[in-house]
């Protein structure tokens, strides 16, 4: 497995159940980040990337990424040191549950790109199994977890399909964390709605929803996905 190079930074990827993937880098381009943002959680790191786009992206002094799979920790650990922000960058073994028990001080933003394969079946493949759907991270810890960790501004962003979107902003709302910004994203300009990235905080704001294509046509990428992803894929 090659590793995969982005303009600033190199993930490996060999030892890790989930690949690097648009929805990822997707996520990671497109999460707001301020001047303010000092702290950010990348919630089920995988490979690292998102915590890596954001280190990219930020000033953050801390970002830190949780990840239950010794595999995927090893190799994002790995991932962390080798980039040009090793010292801001930390990864913590553990599952959400045990983390958000424990932590108590506050993170101004929470990123996840999380398991969501609920109506699939499951393959001989246990730890892509656990990196691939919802039993290791249900939505409801999800927003349970970010109910306690995030700042009184705090943010979530996260990337779920987009049948789940409604559900998720249900589940959100019972914990006072309500929608603020919806990119609905496509394949191309005919193709069904595939994803929903969303943005939760505290505040109930009139939310800013918009749609994301990808491709006019097979790889020829719309100028919008281009303009996002351009500080990290090499050939945008």
């Amino acid at each position: 497995m090659k590793p995969f190079k982005f303009k600033q930074f190199t993930v490996l990827q060999d030892r890790c159940a989930m690949k690097i993937g648009t929805d990822g880098v997707l996520l990671g381009a497109w999460t707001p980040i301020s001047d303010t943002t000092n702290s950010i959680l990348d919630i089920g790191t995988g490979t690292g990337v998102i915590a890596l786009m954001a280190a990219q992206r930020s000033g953050a002094e801390i970002i830190d990424a949780l990840e239950i799979d010794t595999e995927a920790y090893e190799q994002a650990v790995d991932n962390f040191e080798a980039s040009p922000w090793g010292d801001r960058l930390f990864c913590y073994h553990a599952s959400f549950q045990e983390f958000f028990e424990e932590i108590e001080d506050p993170y101004d933003l929470l990123i996840s790109n999380p398991p969501f394969y609920a109506e699939d079946y499951k393959t001989s493949d246990e730890q892509r199994d656990m990196a691939r759907f919802q039993d290791a991270l249900p939505f409801e810890h999800l927003f349970i977890g970010a109910s306690r960790l995030l700042s009184n501004q705090g943010k979530l962003a996260m990337i779920i399909p987009f049948k789940e979107e409604e559900r998720s902003i249900e589940i959100a709302e019972q914990l006072q964390l309500y929608p603020q910004k919806i990119t609905r994203v496509k394949g191309n300009t005919t193709s069904e709605i595939k994803r929903s990235l969303l943005l939760f905080g505290f505040n109930q704001i009139e939310c800013e929803i918009d749609e994301l294509v990808i491709e006019n046509s097979r790889h020829v990428y719309t100028k919008e996905y281009m303009d996002l992803t351009k500080d990290f894929y090499i050939k945008m």
